[in-house]
């Protein structure tokens, strides 16, 4: 063993990182010691790779997830560091909406949200599906309509299709309505609202069909349907309607 390898202890004093993270960045290949004592499996390091392991410090307190900081260190900075930029931009525009959103509830409380019962038809449809999170969901639905409007046939009809449940991950999906299209949107029984305003605040009026259904002791089936019925384009947010339909389950 070399005499300037610093004990694992040292080290992490040195660089303001815990024993654990220490430990856990070798783990992952991240950070690996200079030398590991076969014999008792105990960690050491060189005063040179402290540098990098500030830097790991510092880019895990502002938040850089583990694979750009893996990134950093094999010399692809720039890019890896835009990314989780654009990342916590997304996140801080998501949180601005949220406490819009929030704002209008503490104003006006939930809004209440007429909805009516009407039998939808089977559509035949063309479908674009995008993987999203609850922060990427805005994202991924603009993703699957970029795909789809150039196969419209005249003045698009686009429907966002939603889980009921929202996990980690899931699927987004956007259907088009065509004549040739490969796949069928069910008909059926359908409870129905309007929203008019942000696309941001439809959660709201979703809300509002759920609570419908809980106050008619009806169960709901997925997915939601969010009909958008003018052009975001051309249209401001306050003015922008979109009909969401979810499908009664008991009923036949």
């Amino acid at each position: 063993m070399s005499n300037d390898l610093l004990p694992i202890g040292r080290f992490a004093r040195l660089c303001r990182l815990s024993v654990k993270q220490l430990r856990h960045y070798d783990d992952l290949g991240l950070l690996a010691p200079a030398w590991v004592d076969p014999s008792s499996g105990y960690r050491y390091y060189r005063p040179e790779q402290a540098r990098d392991a500030l830097m790991v410090g510092m880019l895990r307190e502002l938040d850089v997830p583990l694979p750009a900081v893996a990134r950093v260190l094999a010399g692809q900075g720039a890019a890896a560091l835009k990314d989780a930029r654009d990342r916590l931009e997304a996140d801080v525009a998501r949180r601005r909406r949220a406490l819009r959103l929030l704002d209008r509830v503490l104003a006006e409380g939930l809004p209440e949200t007429e909805v009516s019962v009407a039998e939808e038809p089977a559509r035949r449809v063309r479908i674009a599906r995008e993987a999203a999170t609850p922060t990427t969901i805005a994202a991924a639905t603009g993703a699957c309509v970029a795909r789809l409007l150039p196969e419209a046939e005249g003045p698009p009809s686009l429907v966002g299709l939603f889980p009921l449940d929202m996990a980690d991950e899931f699927e987004v999906r956007v259907a088009l309505e065509s004549a040739s299209g490969e796949d069928v949107l069910p008909g059926g029984a359908f409870a129905r609202a309007l929203h008019t305003g942000p696309y941001e605040e439809i959660a709201l009026t979703v809300h509002g069909v759920l609570a419908w259904f809980g106050d008619h002791g009806h169960a709901p089936a997925g997915p939601v349907r969010e009909v958008y019925l003018n052009d975001p384009g051309s249209t401001p947010p306050e003015h922008l309607e979109t009909r969401v339909l979810i499908r009664l389950e008991d009923v036949r």
